[in-house]
């Protein structure tokens, strides 16, 4: 029997019987899997429901023959009514996704669209796909949705054994944070007496490799405080509003385990300026941001929460607001004295003679710790090469040293030559007085 022989004969015995609900139930069933019949698919769908209003299945029939006529808010209307999105199967789920997301509800898109590929993987949509995704360059399995138990806890929490005598060098920015922050946390009622909050925000800016993640461990390990360090790959989620809750999440936690040092590496990722974002989901990461540094919702007493960036110029400016990101701390290469002392650190466990340090640190000026750190590699290297030819292995020079010192170039340049840019000409404020300072 052909597919128009079969629909022809239920039709006609429904027009024989017009109150049989099981000859009507047929009908609707064999006009689902065709197309260019919606109408009356609608018209046999609302007729049977007047006699079975509370059938899962039509209203489900009903919302997929909508949605193939462009009816979305009937559909969104069916959905609404219902209540409880868990009981629809995955394909109307989906359906429901792309109603939402032509009405620019993206949140309530986004959280149906992935319950249905949850449950169905085969119904993953290229172009529910894309209007989800974020600005990034991860895979969905890369990220975790939410903090699910204490043993996730455990692991983004830290105790650093280090403190500001770990740290060679930046004596100055040591000062600092010890007068704006460490103070206040160690004197807390007395700067409650006077009405001063204990805590708040800073941020440290400068060259690559110069130290400023090492002094922010560093300053947790002074007060005895606990750590977390938050990176671009733990907020940033494929899913439109996760990353929000990601980021909500790390200070629930962080406010949980206060006094707690909450630190962000590359800020800037986070907190771009939202005046060069085409899309709406990177300003709605800053905005709550933005929210979680006020504390509106939550106390930020006893919680202090450093930023790290190599592009102040990029952060949007909402974040230097007081109260926010309010003190702003310029993070130079070592000087002398610092460079020094660094050397001192990555030779210490080494075997070394007789090192000159001084007559090393004044040939690696404008070196950044993180360039240090690779003129004693290539030292190390050399010493080993030779090593593995004589069998005889040595200690370090000031010789060797020195050789390294003149393989390797300060990476520090190119960033004061974009810096210094900024620094003379978007000035406002004399918020990179500091970085003129340093090159005068």
């Amino acid at each position: 029997m052909t597919p128009d022989k079969e629909l022809q004969d239920l039709r006609d015995a429904l027009k024989a019987s017009p109150e049989n609900a099981y000859i009507r139930r047929l009908l609707i069933n064999k006009l689902r899997g065709l197309s260019g019949f919606e109408r009356e698919l609608e018209r046999e769908i609302n007729t049977l429901m007047k006699l079975e209003p509370h059938d899962l299945d039509l209203k489900q029939a009903l919302i997929e023959v909508y949605h193939a006529q462009d009816k979305n808010s009937a559909c969104l209307i069916i959905f609404e009514e219902l209540g409880h999105p868990e009981l629809l199967t995955p394909e109307t789920r989906l359906i429901i996704a792309r109603c939402y997301l032509k009405d620019n509800d993206l949140e309530r898109a986004g959280m149906l669209y992935r319950s249905a590929i949850e449950d169905n993987i085969l119904l993953a949509d290229n172009e529910l796909d894309q209007a989800f995704r974020q600005p990034s360059t991860f895979e969905a399995d890369d990220f975790n949705f939410e903090f699910e138990d204490d043993d996730e806890d455990e692991r983004l929490l830290s105790k650093p054994n280090m403190d500001f005598s770990d740290v060679g060098g930046m004596e100055t920015v040591k000062r600092e944070i010890d007068l704006k922050i460490i103070q206040p946390l160690q004197h807390a009622e007395l700067y409650r007496s006077y009405g001063k909050k204990v805590g708040g925000g800073i941020l440290l800016y400068g060259p690559p490799g110069c130290g400023k993640t090492f002094i922010a461990r560093a300053t947790a390990g002074q007060i005895d405080a606990n750590f977390i360090s938050v990176g671009l790959n733990d907020i940033l989620d494929m899913w439109v509003g996760n990353s929000e809750k990601q980021l909500a999440s790390y200070f629930d936690l962080a406010r949980e385990k206060k006094p707690c040092v909450l630190f962000f590496d590359e800020v800037d990722a986070l907190g771009a300026k939202r005046s060069d974002m085409k899309q709406s989901a990177g300003r709605n990461v800053i905005n709550q941001f933005l929210s979680e540094l006020d504390g509106i919702s939550s106390n930020n007493d006893g919680l202090l929460i450093i930023g790290a960036t190599n592009v102040p110029w990029h952060l949007d400016t909402a974040f230097r607001r007081p109260g926010r990101f309010d003190r702003i701390i310029f993070v130079p290469p070592p000087d002398a004295a610092g460079r020094e002392a660094i050397l001192k650190l990555k030779v210490a466990d080494k075997p070394n003679e007789k090192i000159d340090f001084a007559k090393v640190a004044k040939r690696t000026k404008d070196f950044s710790g993180a360039d240090l750190n690779a003129v004693v590699d290539i030292a190390v290297e050399g010493i080993l090469e030779e090593a593995i030819k004589t069998g005889v292995p040595r200690p370090i020079t000031t010789k060797d040293l020195l050789r390294g010192a003149d393989q390797h170039r300060p990476s520090t340049a190119e960033w004061f030559t974009t810096a210094k840019n900024y620094a003379m000409f978007a000035n406002k404020g004399g918020l990179y007085d500091d970085i003129l300072k340093y090159l005068k």
